[in-house]
């Protein structure tokens, strides 16, 4: 992929670098290259809560239907739930609008196939082709060719609040929780499944604005969903992020549950259950030493990838595994859904904890997570990648690797999108560690910027 596509997907500051100009010629670009081998093909849209998401929305849906292809707007959900309804509404493409966890001004465009998986590179390739060169496209259509939006059945939150209810076979009826959807898409469709099953929620974080999605709370900012859940004596909470397809947890007692606690529990409840072919686990570079040693000690076969969701994705369909996710609270049940979803997450942790016959805080006591600490080294953009080769900073890696042995280890990988080289160190002393990454992370910037 080129410059266009991030990580699947189109993202910058709304009206400023994703402008509706460029919403419009994506829309037009997609529409052509999908209309050769579909004649009128339909796109089904979504969207978070941003205050530029109407307005991308219709830009997009005027470049769909330049070209022919009908649309089908079906409101405010979670990206997953647009994962989803692409196959329950028998549409060729899914489009969400949303920036995921970014704050309100930032939004992005991400599509997704017939089978709800993301387009792969080849599509992206051809559209960010047209588009980078200013590819004149033979789409010109008139009168009767002309696409449409079609009406949506006003059963899209519905649908996909069904599917995630079936997902979970456990009662959770009068179970106090509390949920933060930071203001964000899952907004009304987390409080319409939990109490369907007849859970005692508690929501906060579900007033947008248009502004505050993101805004100090959901799954970047789970102090507020900490303090709520003690404060109610609630058995759980869960925190989402803008877009809903990450999950953040905490215990009764308000201590969290990131995604490598997370897949932890769930992995050993699909082991049991025998639902976790080869008992194969994919996680990424970023997952915690503490986790990989209770992969090893519980029997699982470890498979690791590069840090995004689409990574982690790609070696599960490579390798044949259903559950693979990643420490930000991404996860992928793939027996379930094609993408990382929140609420589904929420509902298997639910169930995984529950079957125990043991409080949250007694299941994530028994994973043992080691201290990590991150820290940013400030380079020249062209220097990004040279530390790996520079020998000052390889004998002083080689040094913090001996001294930490098997209770750490030392990573350092380039920022995708800032000059910076982010270095991070695992260990037992959160002190000596944190004073061996500020070294470290002094040194890069002093060879490199």
């Amino acid at each position: 992929m080129g410059s266009l596509f991030g990580n699947g997907d189109v993202r910058g500051v709304a009206n400023t670098e994703l402008t509706p100009d460029l919403a419009f010629k994506l829309g037009k670009a997609t529409g052509y290259v999908l209309g050769k081998s579909k004649e009128k093909p339909v796109f089904l849209i979504g969207k978070d809560t941003r205050i530029s998401g109407d307005m991308l929305e219709d830009a997009l849906s005027a470049g769909f239907m330049s070209t022919g292809a009908n649309v089908i707007k079906v409101g405010v959900l979670p990206t997953p739930a647009i994962a989803y309804l692409v196959k329950a509404y028998g549409a060729d493409a899914g489009v969400i609008v949303s920036a995921s966890h970014n704050s309100f001004e930032f939004n992005g465009i991400k599509f997704y196939n017939s089978e709800g998986f993301k387009m792969d590179d080849s599509f992206e390739d051809e559209v960010e082709t047209i588009l980078l060169r200013n590819i004149h496209m033979d789409s010109h259509v008139s009168g009767a060719g002309i696409g449409r939006c079609l009406e949506a059945d006003d059963e899209a939150e519905t649908k996909y609040a069904e599917y995630l209810e079936s997902t979970i076979d456990t009662d959770i009826k009068g179970m106090k929780l509390v949920i933060d959807c930071a203001n964000g898409s899952a907004y009304e469709v987390a409080e319409k499944v939990f109490t369907d099953l007849g859970a005692d929620v508690t929501l906060i974080g579900n007033q947008p604005d248009g502004l505050n999605i993101n805004a100090k709370c959901g799954s970047t900012h789970p102090e507020l969903i900490q303090k709520e859940v003690v404060e109610r004596g609630a058995f759980m909470g869960f925190a989402y992020d803008g877009d809903a397809d990450r999950l953040i947890a905490c215990d009764e007692k308000g201590n969290l549950i990131d995604g490598d606690k997370l897949m932890c529990i769930c992995a050993r409840m699909l082991k049991e259950r025998e639902e976790l072919p080869d008992n194969k686990v994919v996680s990424t570079l970023m997952s915690n030493v503490g986790f990989h040693r209770f992969m090893k000690e519980e029997g699982f076969q470890l498979e690791i990838t590069e840090v995004g969701d689409r990574y982690v994705l790609d070696k599960m369909l490579e390798e044949g595994a259903v559950f693979g996710g990643e420490q930000s609270g991404h996860i992928i049940f793939l027996n379930h859904a094609t993408t990382g979803d929140g609420i589904l997450s929420s509902l298997q942790l639910l169930q995984a904890i529950i079957h125990t016959g043991k409080t949250a805080s007694e299941v994530s006591e028994e994973i043992a997570l080691y201290p990590q600490v991150l820290k940013n080294a400030r380079v020249k953009i062209e220097n990004k990648f040279k530390y790996s080769r520079d020998e000052e900073i390889k004998k002083a890696v080689n040094e913090i690797c001996e001294e930490l042995g098997e209770d750490g280890r030392v990573l350092i990988r380039p920022s995708s999108t800032e000059p910076l080289v982010r270095v991070m160190i695992e260990g037992q002393d959160i002190e000596d560690i944190t004073a061996k990454a500020q070294k470290l992370a002094r040194l890069i910037t002093k060879r490199f910027s």
